[in-house]
């Protein structure tokens, strides 16, 4: 019996897609696309400060579908409501979910330091209206509404 050695059949270890190649397989357009192009996203996960995918921050179904675990681009840290664009120093990267639910917080919590609520009287009152907290807790706190509302 011939024994020849045969060459070996390794191969290099797969590369991981880029930022840009995986937003693109997410049929991601605008300004996500954009960043990731230029390399300012390096990492294709949800960069808001609570996400709620039970799949994990790295998880997205595909821009079409528009579900809630969709990719969508988060205006931050200028809301659009104070006058934010979408422009490469004002945006994240987020799941359509959680970036609603941050809104909510954002909105609601806005409107009362306007009318000069302290923390503790803006807790109450979202624990009254019962406002979904943030992730891991089970009532608004005077802390909590700040890691909300600075994040």
């Amino acid at each position: 019996m011939d024994h020849e050695a045969q060459p070996s059949q390794t191969r290099a270890p797969a590369k991981p897609a880029s930022a840009l190649e995986q937003l693109e397989a997410l049929g991601v357009s605008g300004i996500l696309r954009q960043l990731a192009g230029d390399g300012q996203i390096v990492e294709v996960r949800c960069e808001m400060p609570q996400c709620y995918c039970f799949r994990g921050r790295r998880y997205f179904d595909p821009a079409p579908l528009c579900s809630d675990w969709s990719p969508t681009a988060d205006h931050y840290p200028r809301l659009k409501m104070h006058g934010g664009h979408l422009t490469p120093d004002n945006v994240r990267l987020g799941h359509k979910f959680c970036n609603n639910h941050d809104f909510i917080w954002r909105q609601k919590i806005n409107a009362m330091l306007a009318k000069r609520m302290s923390l503790d009287e803006i807790a109450a009152r979202l624990n009254e209206e019962n406002v979904p907290t943030i992730h891991g807790t089970n009532r608004w706190t005077p802390a909590a509404v700040r890691k909300a509302f600075v994040s």
